[in-house]
């Protein structure tokens, strides 16, 4: 796995980069924002770290200017504020998932190849979906809608991709969690609400129905119907 890891503090990065490279994994490290995109112009990378507080530019900044041109890049969020509403802020802005500060090497293998499972889980032996108007192809992880193309991020799509595959049955939120996520408890309570309405929003060409049913107090399921 390529990995870019953009954090200021080059003690900090040199420990994670060293870490990585000795469980198999190519690390390269940049220590500013500017450089980071600038990596990322010039490089093809399977995963970004990207530090949330960087001296040039702020990681939202970086993250939502990094979906502009490459939506299915999965990418972690490093920070040293535990708090939810951050957590938020950084998941809307593009983040696949958080960590903070300090953390335990072991919990950061566990979130990295849990991110890279997701592209490799739940796809189908074929390359292409076609569920009423929606289209997927999943070897080019892209989606459209009656034609047009749809702008996911790579978590959107895994989402999106596991509910079409578990043909028209009621899931749960913890079931969700455990499949897209990787996890086995929701870090976020309303983690799965928060990105079922951002897949509403981008995939529902029709504002009187919509491809997510929700069944209170149960789960989600998706019907084309």
């Amino acid at each position: 796995m390529q990995i870019l890891l953009i954090e200021d503090e080059k003690r900090v990065a040199d420990f994670i980069c060293r870490g990585l490279k000795a469980e198999g994994f190519f690390c390269e490290q940049a220590n500013d924002g500017a450089t980071g995109l600038a990596f990322v112009k010039q490089h093809q990378y399977d995963l970004l770290i990207i530090d949330r507080m960087l001296p040039d530019m702020d990681g939202l900044t970086i993250c939502q200017r990094v979906r502009k041109q490459n939506a299915d890049i999965p990418i972690l969020f490093l920070t040293a504020v535990d708090d939810t509403q951050e957590k938020v802020a950084g998941l809307r802005a593009g983040a696949d998932d958080y960590l903070t500060k300090p953390f335990d090497f072991e919990e950061l293998i566990a979130r990295i190849e849990a991110l890279g499972r997701r592209r490799s889980a739940h796809q189908p032996e074929q390359d292409s979906l076609q569920v009423g108007p929606l289209q997927i192809n999943v070897g080019e992880r892209s989606v459209y809608v009656a034609g047009q193309a749809v702008d996911l991020t790579s978590l959107e799509f895994d989402l999106l991709l596991y509910l079409v595959q578990t043909d028209g049955k009621v899931v749960s939120r913890e079931r969700i969690i455990n499949a897209v996520w990787g996890v086995n408890t929701d870090p976020l309570t309303n983690i799965v609400d928060v990105y079922i309405r951002r897949l509403r929003k981008k995939i529902d060409n029709e504002p009187a129905r919509s491809f997510i049913e929700t069944k209170r107090g149960v789960g989600y399921r998706f019907s084309a119907k």
